[in-house]
């Protein structure tokens, strides 16, 4: 059998549907503006938006006058969008296309924010692989804010398999070296009237003596 090209298939996702036809648009991502918020995140803070490829978090962000913000996604077609959407302002951004599951980064930062990339890890090793990678990336004093479906939102998202979570279950999979913080279920409407619940948790990494 063929292995399923993960990249490809949300290629083609972004080929074929405008901004506002998926599922997990939101012209105003108030849930994690509200953390930003909450952890009064500064502008000058280095801030990564992981699966951020075509969302308006960036351009909020933008608004915000935040001037160290990354946003990575596997779809190169999510993020050119994204980058005509902005126009001029895109040079402000910093544009990466890659796999959530096999990235390394190559900076460190304040604020690691994934709105519905990590559900879609359903591999034990990618799993593993994004947490080292998140420990690498995150600063000593930096916040992670992961959102993904709760135990009562879908199973599936764009013909996709994906792993839900429930506040202990996200807590115990990332323990290893965060502490979390806060969790929050948010019922997010789709464009096409539906409710999809999701469960928003942020955490910091464990403080040593």
């Amino acid at each position: 059998m063929k292995p399923f090209d993960r990249k490809k298939h949300w290629e083609t996702i972004y080929q074929t549907k405008n901004l506002n036809e998926v599922s997990w648009y939101q012209p105003v991502p108030e849930t994690s503006l509200h953390f930003l918020k909450q952890f009064n995140i500064p502008t000058t803070a280095k801030i990564i938006d992981v699966g951020g490829g075509n969302s308006l978090l960036v351009d909020h962000l933008l608004d915000l006058g935040y001037q160290h913000i990354s946003v990575l996604d596997i779809s190169a077609q999510a993020i050119n969008r994204a980058q005509k959407r902005l126009g001029a302002r895109a040079k402000k951004v910093t544009w990466i296309v890659a796999d959530a599951a096999t990235y390394k980064p190559t900076d460190t930062y304040d604020f690691w924010h994934d709105r519905a990339s990590f559900h879609f890890l359903t591999n034990e090793k990618e799993i593993s692989n994004y947490i080292e990678t998140i420990q690498q990336g995150l600063n000593t004093t930096g916040v992670l804010v992961i959102g993904t479906f709760s135990e009562e939102g879908p199973k599936k998202c764009s013909g996709l398999e994906i792993k839900q979570y429930s506040e202990t279950g996200m807590a115990d999979r990332l323990k290893k070296y965060f502490e979390k913080i806060k969790c929050i279920l948010v019922e997010h409407s789709t464009p096409f009237n539906t409710l999809q619940n999701f469960i928003f948790c942020s955490f910091r990494k464990w403080r040593t003596a």
